[in-house]
C-alpha cells in the first residue's frame, strides 16, 4: 500500500472515529430509557403532523431544482425529486455537502440528458444559493444566539458560517467568469501542439475545454441572472430548510411538553447549529453535526434529555431518510454521464 492509500485510509478512520466520539457524547447527555419514554408518549395526531411536514419539506426541495434546471431543461416534480435524492445520498457518503455536491453534475446529466456544460451550470448555480441562503440565516442565529454561547461553540459555528457565505460567494463568482480560463487553455492548446505522437490529440482536448468553458458560463449566467430562479430557489429553500424542520422541532418540544421562547427563532437556531455539516470532519457531518446542535440548544435552555431525542428524529427524517431513500435510484446512474465528453 503505497503512501498517499495510507494517508487516505488514516483520514478516513479518523473522521469515523469522531463521528462514533461525538455521536457518543450525544447519546451520553440523556437517559436512553427516557428518550424513548418520550417518543412513545408522542400522539398519533403529533405523529401523523410530523410525517406530513416531512413531505412538505421533501416536495419543496425537490422544487429547488426545478427552479435551477428550468432555465436549460424542461423536467418534472418526480426527476427532480430522484436526482435531489441522489444527490443527497451521496452527500452523506462524502465528508461535507460541497465536496458531496461535486457528483450533482453527473447525477445532472444522467437523469436528463443534458449537457456537461449545461449539468456543471445547473448543479453551481444550485450550490451557490444554497450555501449563499444557508450562511444567511445562520448569521441570523448567531447573531441572536451568541450572547448564550461558550467562546469556542460560537467560534466553530461562526467558522462554518462564513465557509457557507465564501463558497457561495465563490461559485458564483467563478461560475460567471468561467471564460478568464480561455487564455490558459489557448496557451496549453498551442504548447501541447509541439508535442511528438499525443500533441495533436491532447491539443484537441485542451481546444473542447475552451468550448467548454464559454458554453458552461453561458448557462450559468442564464440560470444566476435569472430573478424568478433566484426567486423560486430562495421560496422551496425556505420551506425545505427553515420552515420545515423548524416545525417538525416545535412538534417535538410540544409532544415532550417543552416549553421555548421565542418560537420564532427555533428554526433560525436549528440553521445555524446545523451549519456544521460544512466542516470537513465526518461523513455527512454525522454525529458532530448531532452533538453540536444538543450543545447549542442546551445553552439556549432546552433540557438535554429533552433536545437528544429531538435532534436524532429531525435528522432521521429530513436528512438520513432521504438519503436512504436516495440509494435506490443511484443504482440506475448511466455510467456514460461520468465522461465529461458530450460525444463519448
Amino acid at each position: 500500500m503505497d503512501a498517499n492509500r495510507l494517508r487516505d485510509v488514516a483520514v478516513t478512520l479518523a473522521q469515523y472515529a469522531i463521528a462514533l466520539v461525538t455521536l457518543a457524547w450525544a447519546l451520553s447527555q440523556t437517559d436512553p430509557a427516557e428518550a424513548l419514554s418520550l417518543l412513545a408518549g408522542l400522539d398519533a395526531l403529533t405523529i401523523l403532523a410530523l410525517l406530513g411536514v416531512t413531505v412538505l419539506g421533501l416536495l419543496a426541495r425537490f422544487d429547488t431544482w426545478q427552479a435551477a434546471i428550468g432555465p436549460v431543461e424542461s423536467t418534472d416534480l418526480r426527476t427532480a425529486g430522484r436526482i435531489d435524492l441522489i444527490v443527497n445520498f451521496v452527500n452523506q457518503l462524502l465528508p461535507s455537502r460541497l465536496t458531496g455536491r461535486l457528483a450533482a453534475p453527473f447525477v445532472l446529466r444522467s437523469e436528463l440528458g443534458v449537457s456537461y456544460a449545461d449539468a456543471t451550470a445547473v448543479s453551481g448555480v444550485h450550490t451557490a444559493l444554497y450555501a449563499l441562503l444557508y450562511g444567511a440565516v445562520a448569521t441570523v442565529g448567531l447573531a441572536f444566539a451568541v450572547g448564550r454561547l461558550s467562546i469556542g461553540l460560537a467560534a466553530v459555528l461562526a467558522l462554518s458560517i462564513g465557509l457557507y457565505l465564501a463558497a457561495g460567494v465563490s461559485v458564483l463568482a467563478a461560475g460567471t467568469n468561467l471564460e478568464r480560463l480561455d487564455w490558459v487553455f489557448g496557451g496549453m492548446t498551442r504548447l501541447l501542439g509541439y508535442l511528438p505522437r499525443v500533441g495533436d490529440r491532447l491539443a484537441a482536448q485542451a481546444e473542447d475545454a475552451v468550448s467548454f468553458t464559454a458554453d458552461a458560463t453561458d448557462a450559468f449566467r442564464s440560470i444566476a441572472f435569472d430573478p424568478g430562479v433566484w426567486a423560486r430557489y430562495a421560496a422551496g429553500w425556505t420551506v425545505a430548510m427553515v420552515l420545515a424542520p423548524g416545525a417538525r422541532v416545535l412538534l417535538l418540544f410540544s409532544g415532550f411538553g417543552v416549553a421555548f421562547e421565542p418560537v420564532a427563532l427555533v428554526p433560525v437556531y436549528l440553521v445555524m447549529a446545523y451549519s456544521v455539516t460544512l466542516l470537513p470532519l465526518t461523513p455527512g457531518g454525522f454525529g458532530v453535526t448531532e452533538a453540536t446542535t444538543t450543545a447549542v440548544f442546551v445553552a439556549l435552555g432546552v433540557p438535554s434529555a429533552a433536545i437528544v431525542p429531538v435532534v436524532f428524529v429531525d435528522r432521521f427524517l429530513g436528512v438520513y431518510l432521504p438519503a436512504l431513500a436516495g440509494w435506490y435510484p443511484s443504482l440506475g446512474i448511466d455510467r456514460a454521464s461520468l465522461r465529461t465528453g458530450d460525444g463519448e
